[in-house]
């Protein structure tokens, strides 16, 4: 029977790393429990090749387990090595590691040598490798004498090292006196044998303290190389050195730094060989001199580099392949290249290797009877050769044992018995080294058992696989089964991986994968089982990752990372910065799921991740923090290129900052003209550091740069250096030349002067001419210092002028000017418009006609006409009044226009006068006209007073702006009933000199409503409305007010519901708008309760109700609603009852002052009920707004001014007081506005302006109120006044 460890099943090879280093791990754990006898395993060793530092005490290590627990013996040199007899050496106890002692007394080198361990029991016996023992060493280098080294400049150059040979070799470097190592390149580089390269040498090469140091690693010590002195000399220098020794025609006139093709200096011809060791590192080398300095290129011939195990080092001149193996070997070439040519060597390797395993021998556990196998192959190049031992003894020589056969690389058993335990050593050599390895084979007979601890929990992740151990030993080899529950049947392969050594693997695990498991081992000596059981967790997500931040340095960045994960597990959320730790900063902090970062600065810029981790799982989410910001300023700002006109200005860009420059913004100063301050020159795109400049003659320049990105712009770079360019006559004219005269005998030239930029060169004047358009002078000219106007006397009184102004300097003048044309002074117009008519176009609009003034007569530039009128008396004797005079102007070369907002039946009086730009000329004579009559306005009031059981008397005033002589007043009535609907309309003509009126045979207890309007010989006026009520009966009760009781809306509404609360009880009040005679009712209930709502009845039709019986302290809701056919209901209020308060326990109803109180009170109660209905029973008020559409006729609805809808009832003055005498409230007069007329909208003079044709903007008559019956319509828009107060 044999027990091997053996390789995972196929099933497994899918697995993830991870997996299979688990499972590699558990394998090689699987060993033979130290509880039973076995043979000796040697567990620890030192290393074959053991360098020791000879400071120190040697420890030579041997660990080996078994059982029993084996003795331990040492061989030196091949022969036994009695440790007793030296006593510098001992035996550490239970153990056959050896220490020697010798830093007090002995020598390292004494104890050189090869050692081998035996660990030996009654099983067999182990060995341990050949240990080579052997002190480290670090000679000093030997003394020489080295002479300064003279090499001219472009030499190559070698500086040999040779450092002494020491064990292990040293690590060479060059440094000088300072411990600073020297800088290296490719044209300066150390070799792999220490040396120091120079493809040329250069004047900066020379140093007196070229130094190469050996550092021995194992004795922590560094020899140094005596200094080396180098001094390079150029070809003038050398010259010069030997002129004083040499004639004239002696000199050196070779150049010694002449450019040459490369020559390798090492290694030395065009091939040469290589041999390397499996796994070890090629190191293949080629360095070159040459000028210019050569570049090495490395080629594979008949193949490519290996592309994951190549480096290049020491800049390319040193190429590494890392593990290689046999496939590496071949032909290597390294190419030298500069300018003038190339050199190639070819490196032919080769890859030998020491011995390696294939498969090596590994312990067997067998029972009594069983067959086995013990397989050693190794592989190495040359082949190596096998050979086997038997307890450390050759196993040729060994006793013989029936049940073991050799063959070759392999030894079979068959029937072992117990005699057949030993420990085989199988040994595989060649030329380059060898391999041991030991392998017992353990004869036993043991029944199954588990070696895993009992009853072990697994918690593993939904969607990872499961591996549940289920360690066991046996011999024979048991068997093992797995069930899942206290009742289920043997897993199966097609769900789950069974491992030889006993592990189940649940490749998925999932929810319904938790529960029990059992393992069951079973051989014919016996039975063992064991429970484990799994817990399936829920994976933990980021469900929230950070995100990508671009933030301005200074600024503040803000990383969230929202973490869900099992709740059963305990997760901890780690933020990181480039992999690395948070600084301990403490603009840096951490709150929950979010990391803030303050006053970002350019350090911050990196990635952060957050990781969230349990102890079954760990996720991680990544963002990248960009820290922007304007750039950097512009620096070495360079002038070049230096012309009279322009100049190119080169910079360095400052730091982008993260955020790419888009544009550069070139700015000038004028240090002649304007020191200190900068204009703009010119914009370039962020990818040029050039820019060609214009310049401008006499400026003192300097420049600077400033970048732009997307953030802003940068502080302005320093400025440059002055240039100064070269005067020069001026280039520009002055601009805005103008002459216009300011009195009329002068004429004024002005302009706007030059800059200093501009003016080229010291000395700016101008150069000032005129002469009039249209005679034949001459020009006149004065020259004048650098002034802005010039004033030219003694000219006729406005005359064109042709003026032209011309800059000049200490350099000549500028190109010629332009020519402008200007006038002399103006002065006021000598004649009057003739030819004035006046034709009235209707009453509130006239047009007005005139001959226009000779052009010479105006004598300036004519602005245009202005009319002057003004009212002088109104027709209506009536209204007599002077009103101011008004003016139109019109723009122009105008013969009309027209005067609108005129007053109807007025008497007017105009003028027209010129206008030029130094004012008006006289007026025409006077015109009188006339407009005919329009419309009136509305009455000023109607009142309705003696209200009678059959008779209402009207009183009102004329209208305040007749507009004509009053024909008549028109009166229009008709009831209203019970049901708000309109009855027959009654149509009235009134006399114009009356002002009452008694209207009777009306019916008793009725509603009127009153349209009244007066008529000119126009047409119809606005109209006045009014609504009475007649009496119920004569019984003497006055009937209330007119207009006291409106009629109710169409749709009666009950709101502003308030309540005032005490502890029990609440007062209930109320606003009404509806029909008379409605019985209300209060519903009420606790606030937020389902019970129903509880109703009390309100006595009559009052507005307010007392609610008793209340709990203290408690939110009641509360509603009023009416009962009826059109019950509605009001929306809900709730109120709060008062806490419930302390008493003193006295009988309030019992108090004489209490009872004397309430009578009083309800006596009041009755009074005041008694005085409401009798009132209402006269006629409540009642608003009539929502009831107008349907009540009024149709043709005598006023209309609103905006939109001509109808107008809106109002009644905020119902409740003025009465007049004494009078049932009639004062206010029910309706009164209209006086209106000015006003002509602030037409013409642009004083008051007005009009169209070109002199017509008018705007409607003068406004939207037409109708009639009530079939009166004439009104062409006045009615008063505001009227509108808003037509139907109160």
């Amino acid at each position: 029977m044999q027990l091997k460890i053996m390789p995972p099943k196929k099933s497994l090879s899918v697995c993830r790393a991870p997996l299979i280093l688990f499972l590699c791990q558990v394998m090689s754990a699987l060993e033979v429990p130290l509880d039973l006898v076995q043979p000796p395993t040697i567990t620890r060793q030192s290393p074959k090749d053991y360098i020791i530092d000879p400071r120190e005490n040697i420890e030579i290590q041997c660990e080996a387990k078994g059982k029993p627990p084996p003795s331990f013996s040492w061989t030196r040199n091949g022969t036994h090595f009695d440790i007793d007899k030296d006593p510098l050496v001992k035996m550490l106890p239970n153990s056959g590691t050896l220490v020697i002692s010798i830093t007090i007394e002995g020598k390292a080198e004494t104890y050189e040598g090869v050692y081998q361990c035996t660990a030996r029991n009654e099983r067999g016996a182990a060995i341990s490798n050949n240990i080579v023992i052997r002190p480290s060493r670090s000679p000093l280098w030997t003394k020489e004498k080295l002479e300064q080294i003279t090499i001219l400049k472009g030499q190559s150059l070698v500086l040999p090292c040779r450092p002494p040979l020491g064990l292990p070799p040293p690590i060479i470097f060059w440094m000088d006196n300072s411990f600073q190592r020297l800088p290296q390149s490719e044209r300066v580089s150390q070799g792999l044998n220490g040396d120091l390269y120079f493809s040329n040498v250069l004047p900066e090469d020379t140093r007196e303290d070229y130094i190469c140091y050996a550092r021995f690693n194992h004795t922590q010590t560094i020899q140094q190389k005596q200094p080396i002195s180098v001094k390079v000399h150029s070809m003038d220098e050398l010259n010069d050195t030997i002129t004083a020794n040499l004639s004239d025609s002696e000199f050196y006139s070779a150049n010694s730094y002449i450019e040459r093709p490369p020559k390798l200096l090492t290694p030395e011809g065009r091939t040469s060989h290589k041999e390397e060791l499996r796994e070890n590192v090629l190191s293949l080398e080629c360095i070159a001199e040459g000028l210019p300095t050569p570049s090495i290129n490395w080629t594979k011939e008949d193949g490519e580099l290996p592309i994951n195990r190549t480096f290049y080092k020491n800049f390319k001149k040193t190429l590494n392949i890392i593990h290689v193996s046999e496939a590496d070997s071949g032909k290597y070439k390294c190419t030298a290249r500069n300018s003038l040519g190339f050199v190639e060597h070819t490196i032919s390797v080769t890859v030998k290797a020491a011995p390696y395993w294939i498969t090596a021998p590994r312990n067997l556990v067998l029972s009594p009877g069983e067959d086995g196998t013990l397989i050693c192959r190794a592989n190495g190049n040359p082949k190596p050769s096998i050979s086997w031992l038997t307890n450390g003894v050759p196993i040729e020589m060994a006793p013989d044992d029936p049940s073991r056969k050799i063959d070759g690389d392999t030894i079979l058993f068959s029937d072992v018995q117990e005699s057949s335990s030993a420990v085989y050593q199988c040994n595989a050599s060649n030329e380059y080294g060898y391999l041991l390895a030991n392998a017992f084979v353990n004869v036993l007979a043991e029944p199954p058992r588990i070696l895993t601890e009992a009853n072990l929990h697994y918690q593993v992740i939904t969607d990872r696989p499961a591996l549940l151990d289920c360690a066991f030993f046996g011999s024979p080899i048991p068997t093992i089964e797995w069930f899942k529950g206290t009742k289920g049947s043997v897993l199966q392969e097609n769900t789950y991986v069974f491992h030889d050594n006993g592990t189940l693997e649940i490749p998925v695990a999932q929810k319904d994968s938790a529960g029990t498991y059992t393992c069951v081992v079973r051989n014919k000596l016996g039975m063992a089982k064991n429970d484990v059981h799994l817990e399936i967790k829920d994976p933990t997500r980021i469900i929230k990752q950070p995100e990508y931040k671009v933030v301005q340095r200074g600024g503040k960045a803000s990383f969230e990372c929202k973490v869900k994960h099992d709740p059963t597990l305990i997760a901890t959320l780690t933020w990181l910065k480039d992999n690395g730790e948070l600084p301990n900063d403490g603009r840096f902090s951490v709150d929950n799921d979010h990391l803030v970062i303050m006053n970002i600065s350019d350090e911050d810029d990196a990635t952060y991740t957050c990781i969230a981790n349990t102890s079954l799982d760990i996720v991680s989410a990544s963002a990248m923090l960009r820290v922007v910001d304007r750039p950097n300023p512009p620096f070495d700002l360079e002038l070049t290129s230096l012309l009279e006109r322009s100049v190119q200005l080169s910079w360095i860009p400052g730091e982008e900052n993260n955020s790419p420059i888009t544009d550069f913004i070139i700015e000038y100063e004028d240090a002649l003209h304007e020191p200190g301050i900068w204009h703009h020159q010119t914009d370039v795109p962020g990818t040029q550091t050039t820019a060609e400049l214009k310049l401008s003659p006499y400026i003192k320049y300097a420049f600077r740069v400033i970048a732009v990105n997307s953030i802003g712009r940068s502080l302005p770079s320093e400025a440059s250096e002055y240039y100064m360019t070269k005067a020069a006559e001026p280039e520009e004219n002055p601009t805005a030349v103008e002459g216009i005269g300011s009195e009329p005998d002068n004429l004024v030239i002005t302009w706007q002067p030059l800059k200093g930029f501009d003016a080229n060169g010291p000395g700016l004047q101008y150069k000032v001419s005129w002469r009039q358009k249209d005679g034949d002078d001459e020009w006149t000219s004065v020259v004048v210092a650098n002034v802005s106007k010039y004033i030219v006397s003694g000219t006729p009184t406005f005359v064109p002028y042709l003026v032209k102004v011309q800059a000049l300097n200490d350099f000549g003048f500028a190109p010629e000017p332009m020519i402008i044309i200007g006038h002399s002074g103006e002065d006021l117009p000598m004649m009057a418009p003739s030819n004035v008519r006046v034709n009235v176009v209707n009453s509130t609009l006239a047009e007005v006609h005139w001959e226009p003034v000779p052009l010479k007569s105006i004598r300036g530039h004519l602005k245009g006409y202005r009319i002057y009128y003004w009212k002088v008396k109104n027709s209506s004797k009536r209204h007599r009044r002077h009103v101011e005079k008004k003016i139109l102007t019109f723009n122009g070369n105008k013969t009309h226009g027209m005067l609108p907002g005129l007053e109807p039946f007025s008497h007017y009086t105009l003028n027209v006068r010129v206008v030029n730009g130094k004012g008006e000329g006289p007026a025409s004579v006077d015109q009188v006209f006339s407009t005919p009559e329009g419309v009136p306005s509305a009455p000023l009031f109607l009142k309705i007073v003696n209200p009678t059981l059959d008779s209402l008397t009207l009183e009102w005033d004329p209208p305040s702006h007749p507009n004509g002589i009053l024909t008549a007043y028109t009166l229009k009535f008709q009831p209203i009933n019970s049901t708000h609907e309109l009855g027959p309309l009654v149509d009235l003509k009134i006399a114009a000199n009356m002002t009452s009126l008694v209207l009777r045979n009306l019916s008793y207890s009725t509603r009127y409503k009153f349209y009244f309007y007066a008529q000119t010989s126009a047409g119809s006026g606005s109209q006045i409305t009014e609504e009475a009520v007649t009496t119920v009966d004569e019984a003497g009760v006055h009937p209330p007010a007119v207009g006291a009781d409106k009629v109710r809306p169409v749709n009666p509404r009950i709101r502003n519901v308030t309540a005032a609360a005490a502890e029990t009880y609440a007062n209930i009040s109320w606003e009404y708008e509806g029909p008379d005679h409605v019985h209300f009712y209060v519903e009420y209930g606790v606030a937020g309760s389902k019970e129903e709502w509880r109703k009390e009845m309100v006595n009559g039709s009052q507005s307010f109700f007392g609610l008793k019986g209340l709990l203290p302290g408690t939110a009641y809701k509360v509603r009023v609603g009416a009962e009826g056919d059109s019950g509605f209901v009001s929306s809900e209020d709730v109120f709060h009852t008062g806490p419930a308060m302390a008493s003193r326990q006295v009988d309030i109803a019992t108090q004489g002052w209490f009872i004397g109180l309430m009578c009083a009170v309800a006596l009041l109660i009755l009074v005041l009920l008694i005085v409401c209905f009798i009132r209402r029973n006269k006629g409540g008020k009642y608003p009539v707004k929502e009831k107008e559409d349907a009540h009024a006729d149709p043709e005598i609805q006023p209309m609103k001014e905006d939109d001509g809808t109808f107008g809106e009832y109002s009644d905020a003055e119902d409740h003025k007081p009465l007049k004494k005498g009078s049932r009639t409230p004062s206010d029910r007069t309706v009164k209209k506005e006086d209106s000015d007329d006003s002509l602030v909208d037409y013409g642009e003079g004083v008051n007005g302006q009009f169209n070109e044709d002199g017509s008018f903007i705007g409607q003068y008559s406004g939207k037409k109120e109708k009639e009530p019956a079939e009166g004439n319509e009104s062409s006045e828009a009615p008063s505001p006044v009227n509108a808003m107060n037509s139907f109160v």
